[in-house]
C-alpha cells in the first residue's frame, strides 16, 4: 500500500485577529489605519500571496521595514495578519469621489 505525502494546508488567516495584530504591532504607525500607505508601502490592493507575504514580513528586503521573525509573529499569525489585510476594501476611483473631481474640473483653466 503506497502512502502519499501530502504538504500541511496553509493555515487559513482570520482576519479579526489579524485586525488586533495590525494594531498591536502598529502596522497602521506606516502603512495607515486603511492599508492605504504613509511612511511605508501601500498594502491596498494587495499583490502578494501567503507564502509571499510571511517570507517577506520575517525577512523583509528594505531596511525600512523592521522584521517580524516567526518567533515573534508566528506563521498562524502571519496568516491572520495576511486575511486582514486581503480584506481591506480599495481605494475609490478617483472618478468616483466627488470632492476630488469637483477641485480637478475647478482647477481646469476655462475656454
Amino acid at each position: 500500500m503506497s502512502v502519499s505525502a501530502q504538504a500541511p494546508a496553509a493555515p487559513t488567516g482570520d482576519a479579526q485577529k489579524g485586525k488586533e495584530l495590525y494594531s498591536r504591532y502598529s502596522c497602521y504607525a506606516c502603512h495607515g489605519y486603511d492599508g492605504h500607505g504613509g511612511a511605508g508601502a501601500r498594502l491596498v490592493p494587495f499583490c502578494m500571496n501567503l507564502s509571499g507575504f510571511t517570507i517577506y514580513l520575517h525577512n523583509p528586503p528594505r531596511p525600512q521595514m523592521p522584521p517580524y521573525s516567526a518567533a515573534v509573529i508566528p506563521d498562524a499569525q502571519a496568516a491572520d495578519l495576511f486575511a486582514y489585510i486581503k480584506s481591506l476594501p480599495e481605494s475609490p476611483a478617483a472618478k468616483d469621489i466627488p470632492l476630488l473631481m469637483r477641485i480637478i474640473n475647478e482647477s481646469k483653466p476655462s475656454k
